[in-house]
């Protein structure tokens, strides 16, 4: 078994306890390590008293209470003893970014940088034992006999982790160890602009991100289910690929926004790529010519088609909506196909001006059956017409008012194809039903379209509506 290597000098088997409270603020009440190097194995803990109240049911999982840190000294106090601890170490916890990111947090506060190589236990497990599908602390002390002291206390969990270690080393090769140490360590490269830091800080949930140039003004909208792997991958990409090393090269700053889950990343990325208009987003950000064909009655007893623009869509549409088109050349060119390959008439489809007693230009080709000169009724012409819409027919809204889609604790509130904004709670959702509906999204409505389908729908309070 190897302590060390050219990367660290030894190893440091770290456990945090909080009082529940952000990473972002003095929330740590114990610190439990467990050092190893080729002197020998040495152990260390303290309390620290945290900068707020610990709630009781820390307290209870814990076992820590105000009183027992009351008298402890603070982070600060004794953060550079931690940090000598650490410093040049490989940093080894169960959910290691929990600990790492409380720690790095801290450290700052403190004046001090905490960069080391970072091996999360979990991920281990996950990697050596992938036929379990439970890999936290208490499913490993059940299925390799752990001894366990005090659980949930920093030391004794500690102690597990380092157990856990001496365990896979009596159970895997060496090498196979070595293997996925070095994969599960391996530090993504960024672009040099770019703090290292961001590594530590993304994290592994759906949500939206933001990439910035110099100025306030957003180079590129993403969403993804796992953040971090998403962001990463621009990353490597960026060698291979010219537009994600232009990318790269332009890139000073990264933002995201967690969601609820992938429905809500999907609406908030479309939401923010027409509000922000980022320059890399080229394909969500044209909208202004999307339209869509209406069947109007042409007062000669049939029906006609009518080019309608998806931000005039205020209603419900029914049954006579036919596309989306990007732009209106396509919606033409689409409908000029339509009629060669069923034998409409162009005149009657308003692609074409009839001169007076003449029949229209497919007519003569021998395309059109004959409606622009008597041939076939107008009736019979708009059945024709409206079974080749078919295909294209824009599904109506399915509900008799708005309704909710549950992601998660969250409620995504939409109305006739709009999304009207995301609730917590009731009042929330009263508060969107009153908001006014934005215009028509087409990408809105492909993505509600398939939420509609696999999501849990919930009906809204009857009195809101």
């Amino acid at each position: 078994m190897r302590f060390a290597n050219g990367r660290w000098r030894g190893l440091a088997f770290v456990d945090i306890e909080t009082n529940g409270g952000a990473a972002t603020d003095e929330g740590i009440t114990e610190v439990g390590i467990v050092e190893v190097d080729e002197d020998g194995v040495r152990e260390w803990s303290q309390l620290i008293r945290p900068s707020s109240r610990i709630p009781e049911f820390i307290t209870r999982l814990t076992g820590i209470s105000n009183e027992m840190v009351a008298d402890a000294p603070r982070f600060a106090d004794v953060a550079a003893d931690i940090h000598a601890r650490l410093e040049g170490r490989l940093f080894i916890a169960h959910n290691a970014r929990f600990d790492h990111g409380y720690l790095r947090n801290a450290f700052e506060r403190a004046g001090l940088a905490l960069k080391p190589p970072v091996l999360c236990t979990v991920k281990l497990s996950r990697a050596l034992y992938p036929e379990h599908k439970r890999h936290g602390l208490d499913s490993l002390i059940e299925r390799h006999g752990l001894r366990v002291g005090e659980r949930h206390r920093a030391l004794a969990d500690a102690q597990l982790i380092w157990q856990f270690w001496q365990h896979i080393h009596g159970h895997f090769d060496e090498g196979r160890i070595d293997a996925e140490i070095a994969r599960l360590t391996g530090r993504p490269s960024v672009p040099p602009q770019l703090d290292e830091s961001i590594l530590d800080e993304l994290p592994e949930r759906p949500g939206v991100y933001l990439f910035f140039g110099e100025n306030d003004l957003p180079l590129y909208v993403g969403k993804s289910k796992d953040i971090r792997t998403r962001v990463l991958s621009h990353f490597s990409a960026d060698r291979h690929n010219a537009k994600e090393m232009a990318l790269s090269q332009q890139l000073r700053r990264v933002e995201w926004i967690e969601t609820a889950g992938e429905i809500e990343a999907l609406l908030l990325e479309a939401s923010l790529v027409k509000t922000r208009q980022p320059i890399h987003n080229r394909r969500l950000r044209r909208q202004s010519e999307l339209c869509a064909w209406r069947l109007v009655d042409d007062g000669e007893g049939g029906r006609r088609p009518e080019l309608v623009y998806a931000r005039d869509l205020t209603e419900s549409w029914g049954d006579d909506l036919f596309g989306f088109f990007g732009s209106r050349a396509t919606a033409l060119r689409m409908l000029r196909g339509l009629a060669e390959e069923h034998g409409l008439c162009e005149v009657c489809l308003g692609l074409e001006k009839q001169r007076p007693g003449q029949p229209c230009f497919g007519y003569q080709l021998k395309r059109c059956r004959g409606v622009c000169v008597g041939g076939e009724s107008r009736g019979m012409h708009s059945a024709r017409l409206m079974m080749a819409l078919q295909k294209l027919k824009v599904e109506a809204w399915p509900h008799a008012g708005p309704v909710g889609i549950r992601e998660g604790t969250a409620v995504h509130v939409v109305d006739n194809w709009c999304y009207l904004g995301t609730a917590k709670d009731e009042a929330e959702v009263f508060a969107l039903l009153e908001t006014a509906r934005p215009a028509f999204d087409g990408d809105v409505f492909k993505i509600l379209q398939k939420a509609l389908k696999r999501a849990r729908i919930v009906s809204l309070p009857v009195s809101a509506r």
